[in-house]
């Protein structure tokens, strides 16, 4: 996109009075940044259009991300970046007396995700859209992210994170896409024209509307979609419901519409408690439901049969929170576009694949029956019959081993197991490491592994390198430029190329000296925030991850008490000095 710092300070003035009837000197930090906001996606919405009816128009096989979190961060100055008007956007701004980073702290971090998880599906989105393959991601619109935290006494205190509080200047409201989800209710398997039919009544209904957010590809005008589910009540409901209040059921209007809105209202809600299991999997099925629905919905508009849609769609889904999308995409194929279960059964494995995330057996996701049955009538149906055909295939395999049929199997001691759902309903599983999928195959799902093969894949987690080389560290980007050119910015791979200056001794000061001043910088912003003076000259000892017993930072608290004592028993001890930085969260797990 080529903008002249004139253009986007005019722009910026006029989207300024439109929106808030205010000039530049009079709005405050938080108007300036929703003003600036709103204009940068209007410089994108042009190239959002044209990337859907391109794709659209050229049949590509489109892909769907599915995944509990979206670890997006703040989206403005990667939007800057990826449109190529960062410098021309800092120079218009400074020119009116603002500086972009004072804009930046105004934005919410959309905290829609727990860590690695979340950030992966935010950075498949990126690369996705920068490498123009059509990818979209499919999540919930959480009310409140990731929680806030103090530390009171010594211990966590959450507060919720309303990152929402003052809109989402980034997302786009599509009321006109809203689907129909179904709850409870009971199921009866009626013939009907010689087909066996399936009638669901007495169901709670709950209204999906998507909220939809750019993905902005870097430097080639594709824009890809996010599309985040908001769980409202439906509209009769509504009118049924205020009938309940008139007539004094006030409390019955009011569970209902809680109930219905808890299901995007916070991100993993607390499961000890039945009521919370039970909420999980609402918001499981929720957003499965939902966007599978929009999907077909869309594919159809293709005048394309169902029975060949994984030619023209990939399901992907990211852990084992969204494999619902197996029986969902079955119950769609069969009940309500009328294939047969063999056929439905076939596009379903073409079109679904699976990425796994932990290599512990007591950590893979399971469901209780009566939990899962309740809700979801017709959903345990399809999971029951994939379960009993899934059987009858590997007796023969297995030869009567009934230790092995029962590890693998979907429905047993009245559990359903997801990741056994999602391996057997997909063509495709992948660890997120070589290691990781090594052990996958050889220890944890040996017994798919022996009888899928060809389904086990690697797939190694990578970062937006644009984010975290080019956009947080800008001193290092233009030096790395300087020696080997910019085709890293786009070819990560091209980083390579700094293999020849290992030996450089002005290149390694060079960067050195980078180095030293960011952490400058670091303790001068750390001292007037917090007061607290740190050596620069130090090695910075960083452990940035959700404090938990397996990401280990016990053991890095023991090996800063082994230094310290280590340095008591000897203060002459040679040893460079260090200082240790943890996250706090969940930190009275560890006291």
């Amino acid at each position: 996109m080529k903008l002249s710092k004139e253009a986007i300070k005019r722009d910026f003035s006029k989207k300024l009075i439109a929106m808030f009837s205010e000039e530049v000197e009079e709005a405050s930090i938080l108007h300036k940044y929703l003003a600036f906001g709103s204009l940068i996606k209007e410089y994108c919405a042009e190239n959002w259009m044209r990337t859907n009816k391109k794709y659209i128009r050229n049949e590509k096989k489109q892909v769907y991300y599915f995944s509990m979190e979206f670890l997006i961060g703040r989206l403005l100055r990667s939007n800057l970046l990826n449109l190529g008007i960062q410098r021309e956007s800092e120079e218009a701004l400074n020119e009116l007396g603002i500086n972009l980073s004072e804009l930046e702290e105004a934005e919410m971090d959309a905290g829609l995700g727990n860590g690695g998880l979340g950030r992966l599906a935010a950075c498949f989105l990126d690369s996705m859209a920068s490498l123009q393959i059509p990818g979209h991601g499919c999540g919930i619109r959480y009310k409140y992210g990731l929680f806030e935290q103090k530390i009171v006494n010594g211990y966590q205190v959450e507060i919720p994170d309303n990152w929402l509080k003052e809109g989402n200047v980034w997302e786009t409201r599509k009321e006109d896409k809203a689907v129909i989800v179904k709850f409870g209710g009971k199921v009866t398997p009626t013939m009907l024209n010689g087909r066996l039919s399936f009638f669901h009544e007495n169901y709670q209904v709950v209204k999906a509307v998507p909220y939809d957010t750019p993905i902005i590809g870097y430097d080639n005008e594709t824009v890809n979609t996010l599309r985040l589910w908001s769980a409202e009540t439906f509209e009769k409901d509504k009118d049924l419901d205020f009938s309940s209040f008139k007539y004094g059921n006030y409390s019955k209007a009011v569970e209902y519409k809680s109930s219905v809105e808890s299901i995007s209202q916070v991100l993993y809600p607390d499961d000890s408690q039945i009521e919370g299991k039970i909420l999980r999997l609402k918001q499981q099925y929720f957003f499965v439901s939902a966007g599978i629905q929009s999907i077909i919905r869309n594919y159809k508009k293709r005048n394309k049969p169902v029975n060949v849609l994984d030619r023209y769609i990939a399901i992907h889904i990211n852990d084992t929170h969204p494999s619902l999308a197996v029986p969902e995409l079955m119950r769609i194929l069969m009940d309500e576009e009328g294939l047969g279960w063999e056929e439905a059964w076939e596009v379903t494995k073409r079109t679904i694949s699976y990425t796994n995330h932990t290599i512990m057996a007591e950590a893979l996701e399971k469901w209780p029956i009566s939990i899962f049955k309740d809700l979801l009538p017709r959903i345990y149906m399809i999971v029951e019959e994939i379960n009993r055909r899934f059987i009858e295939e590997i007796k023969v395999k297995c030869l009567q081993d009934w230790n092995r049929i029962d590890a693998m199997a979907i429905v047993n001691s009245g559990q359903i197991r997801m990741a056994n759902l999602a391996i057997i309903g997909g063509h495709s599983v992948n660890g997120v490491a070589k290691l990781h999928t090594e052990i996958l195959k050889k220890r944890e799902l040996s017994n798919f592994y022996e009888l899928y093969p060809e389904k086990f894949n690697n797939k190694t987690n990578g970062i937006t390198h644009r984010r975290w080389l080019l956009q947080a560290n800008p001193k290092l980007s233009d030096f790395i430029t300087e020696n080997i050119g910019g085709n890293w910015i786009k070819d990560p791979a091209r980083l390579e190329d700094l293999a020849i200056y290992s030996k450089d001794n002005s290149f390694q000061e060079g960067i050195y000296n980078i180095k030293r001043n960011n952490k400058i910088k670091f303790a001068s912003e750390l001292k007037s925030k917090y007061g607290i003076d740190i050596n620069p000259d130090s090695i910075f000892d960083v452990q940035a991850k959700r404090l938990h017993a397996y990401k280990r930072q016990l053991l890095n608290l023991l090996h800063i008490a082994y230094l310290y004592n280590n340095l008591r028993e000897n203060p002459n001890l040679d040893i460079v000095p260090r200082t240790f930085f943890l996250q706090l969260r969940h930190l009275q797990a560890i006291i």
